[in-house]
């Protein structure tokens, strides 16, 4: 039997064998030409799953290959149907009282899809899972056998605190794959462990196949551990992702009989098309399966006293320059940052979030009150998720409250962290998150996390991985709880800046702190590249005008931000009036084009942002017009060529839209759909393209 989809331009191919054997033979943007042959065919499984004792079968090394029952699952049935996203398609398989189910759901007319396997023990006695895939797929090199490490490019999402969304392209070679049999135990892949989701990579990944002219992207929706993997098998390239795995995240799940366990969902742009096209692709799904915010729908300027500001030390007297100062120049939003909670050094005594008398001798009421006072909405830094070892409270909640190992509470960086399985856990933060919300009146939490507890938990769990991942989820489903209680609240992800940039997350908060990075030149090159992980209108960066600089420095710090989500900063009350002017200028700019960046699509005229490069550009296609922002941070020359190639044979008109009064020397040249201009070092211009 076959089963065949054409689904937003992604073709499907099933095929079950007389005996039952499960066979995903083609997902791509062409329909298959030819089928795998022979014993090769056994290799195209549409899942990968292990359980502890069977017969890994097959020369593996660590790849993910050969698992058991895997390898032996038999067809049940299938189903399709269609929802409010599109077409939901699942697929049944057992084996001996296992049952495993394939969800793949598409959405319609976005080249997206979405899935998770489901896991059910339908027999007696348990069974121990050591992986299972979330998507597998044997196929990538399309045929092309011995060429398989040819015309093909792997994009890795490095990442690192003050260092968020540094992709780098590199060819199978460059990663160390060579093609040398008909398989390889060389594995390219990515791997986290522990808390911080990105601490070194984003959860993404892309592979491009240049002879085909097609891109795979994809991202694992967790901010837990979670893995992926790119290898070959039979003569063929293969991609499986998964979340947590026994051999790479202390990963055991014991399924009792009746139990059901789901594996981390991933998501899977499949583009007729190059790296930015897949991009847009992905950025099209992650807002449909958003939580609906208003925040998102009508974004506005944020102030927190952070960072290059008042970094943690808060108080009333140094407050109200800034809440003024930061209404005047436009802003709707005001957050008070972290410290507002200790009279001293507070990092590791953090935990019961009440206001400091010293800091507030008026009460923390007096600068909230004066933030509402010129419209503003208020907001507070919180860290829910930890208690600090010198919080008063340590010694008075049960050692349940904190992740255990080794029969110890885990500590990292002076803190605990919590278990948001444990009900008292969750009650705690909801008291908090009440007092806050309804007695400070605050309509804005930023949500930090600074640690990184590691692999897990073993406390009421099968593995430490096994105990993250339950955490994870309850943590999420106290954020459901949460918007459920307060819709109308915004809270902002954060964690070190993007440590854990992940849809998880950010399919429910509506901002994502990009980054900590203080230097407004490397911010620049991060901003640039972020929409590749975040919607344009959830991404954060700061605009820090720094006390000592000029009029283009303001400048250059507000183009950062401005075609994405504006963080204002800095000591905004101690600037000229003529730099003040600017971030004014800027920050009402902003809000006139917000709403259209809502639906806007990223594109990169001159490539992704690398730390040494000379000039950088960012653009943002809303349909009839488009928004560019150039940045030039170092180099000899003056002159700057920005192709603009999608505008070719159509009429445009070009302008500098931000700053308006300070000279630049640019020429639209529409011949050759190209814009010059001269620049010097350490400037940056927004620029309005009106398409005829």
């Amino acid at each position: 039997m076959d089963i065949k989809l054409l689904e937003n331009g992604i073709h499907l191919h099933i095929h079950i064998t007389d005996e039952g054997d499960v066979r995903l033979y083609n997902f791509g943007i062409e329909e298959q030409k030819s089928e795998p042959a022979g014993d090769s065919a056994k290799k195209y499984r549409l899942v990968e799953v292990h359980e502890s004792g069977r017969n890994q079968n097959d020369h593996h090394g660590s790849k993910h290959t050969g698992s058991s029952p895997g390898g032996q699952l038999k067809y049940r049935d299938h189903s399709s149907q269609r929802n409010e996203s599109g077409l939901l398609f699942t697929l049944v398989q057992e084996h001996e009282g296992l049952l495993v189910t394939s969800y793949i759901q598409f959405y319609d007319n976005i080249p997206v899809i979405r899935t998770w396997t489901d896991l059910k023990n339908d027999g007696l006695s348990s069974r121990s899972v050591e992986f299972v895939s979330s998507f597998a797929y044997t196929g990538l090199s399309g045929g092309a056998g011995e060429e398989r490490d040819r015309d093909s490019f792997i994009s890795l999402p490095h990442n690192t605190w003050y260092g968020e969304v540094q992709w780098k392209r590199y060819s199978p070679s460059e990663l160390g794959y060579h093609v040398v049999n008909d398989f390889s135990v060389k594995r390219i892949r990515c791997t986290n462990t522990g808390t911080w989701a990105s601490g070194e990579f984003l959860p993404m990944g892309a592979y491009e196949n240049t002879r085909l002219g097609s891109t795979l992207l994809w991202q694992i929706e967790t901010h837990g551990s979670w893995h992926w993997e790119i290898s070959d098998i039979a003569g063929e390239m293969y991609l499986q992702l998964f979340g947590p795995t026994s051999q790479e995240n202390g990963f055991q799940k014991v399924l009792q009989p009746g139990e059901i366990f789901r594996s981390v969902k991933t998501a899977i742009a499949c583009v007729h098309g190059d790296f930015e096209k897949a991009v847009q692709s992905i950025t099209s799904y992650r807002r449909r399966i958003r939580r609906p915010n208003e925040d998102n729908r009508k974004p506005a300027v944020i102030f927190n006293d952070y960072m290059n500001c008042l970094s943690g030390d808060p108080t009333t007297e140094k407050l109200i320059p800034l809440i003024d100062t930061a209404a005047k120049s436009g802003c709707l939003y005001f957050c008070i940052d972290a410290g507002w909670y200790d009279d001293g050094p507070w990092w590791d005594g953090v935990g019961q979030w009440l206001p400091a008398e010293k800091r507030f001798p008026n009460g923390i009421e007096e600068p909230l009150e004066r933030i509402k006072s010129h419209g503003m909405i208020p907001g507070l830094w919180l860290e829910l998720e930890v208690m600090g070892i010198n919080c008063p409270l340590v010694g008075k909640v049960p050692r349940e409250w904190f992740f255990i190992r080794n029969g110890q509470a885990v500590i990292d960086e002076g803190r605990y962290q919590l278990d948001y399985r444990n009900p008292e856990v969750r009650a705690h933060a909801d008291s908090i998150l009440k007092r806050v919300v309804e007695e400070y009146g605050a309509g804005y939490i930023k949500m930090d996390y600074n640690i990184n507890a590691g692999i897990g938990t073993e406390l009421d769990a099968d593995s430490a991985g096994e105990g993250l991942l339950q955490h994870t989820r309850a943590y999420l489903k106290w954020l459901d709880d949460v918007f459920e209680r307060y819709p109308s609240l915004i809270i902002e992800n954060c964690s070190s800046g993007g440590m854990r940039m992940t849809w998880s997350l950010l399919s429910r908060q509506s901002i994502q702190s990009v980054s900590d990075q203080t230097d407004y030149l490397k911010n620049a090159v991060i901003a640039v590249n972020c929409p590749t992980a975040v919607t344009p209108e959830q991404a954060a960066i700061w605009s820090y005008p720094l006390k000592e600089g000029d009029v283009e420095e303001t400048v250059f710090n507000m183009v950062n931000a401005m075609l994405l989500r504006v963080h204002m900063s800095g000591h905004i009350a101690n600037l000229s009036s003529q730099r003040l002017d600017v971030v004014q200028e800027g920050i009402a700019y902003h809000h006139r084009i917000s709403e259209n960046l809502t639906q806007a699509l990223p594109f990169w005229p001159i490539g992704l942002a690398e730390m040494d490069d000379d000039v950088i550009s960012l653009g943002m296609d809303c349909g009839d017009t488009l928004y560019l922002a150039v940045w030039k941070l170092k180099g000899e020359s003056a002159s700057i060529s920005i192709p603009l190639q999608q505008l070719k044979g159509k009429k445009a008109v070009v302008e500098c839209s931000y700053p308006k009064d300070l000279p630049l020397r640019f020429e639209w040249k529409h011949k050759e759909n190209r814009l010059l201009l001269d620049m010097e070092n350490k400037t940056a211009r927004i620029f309005e393209v009106s398409i005829g």
